[in-house]
């Protein structure tokens, strides 16, 4: 299931300036998890954009944690 969810992140450098995003729409991942992070639910987000599903939001959790799980984290400037 993890691929599946996967492939609903997409990168396209001609949206949203190549950052990932959801299913070529033009909701960036990041964006989704600003939503998030400020209070909303994914019933919230999914009430306020017709066009995201539920498993929208979950590919947007596995991509976050995918990318959180780097083997180290180096300062590059202070």
């Amino acid at each position: 299931m993890d691929n599946t969810l996967l492939k609903r992140i997409t990168l396209n450098p001609d949206i949203c300036h190549g950052k990932p995003c959801i299913r070529g729409l033009r909701y960036p991942v990041e964006f989704i998890l600003e939503l998030l992070s400020s209070g909303m639910t994914t019933e919230e987000i999914l009430a306020d954009y017709d066009d995201l599903e539920s498993e929208d939001i979950l590919a947007v959790f596995l991509f976050a944690a995918r990318l959180s799980q780097v083997k180290s984290i180096h300062k590059i400037a202070s």
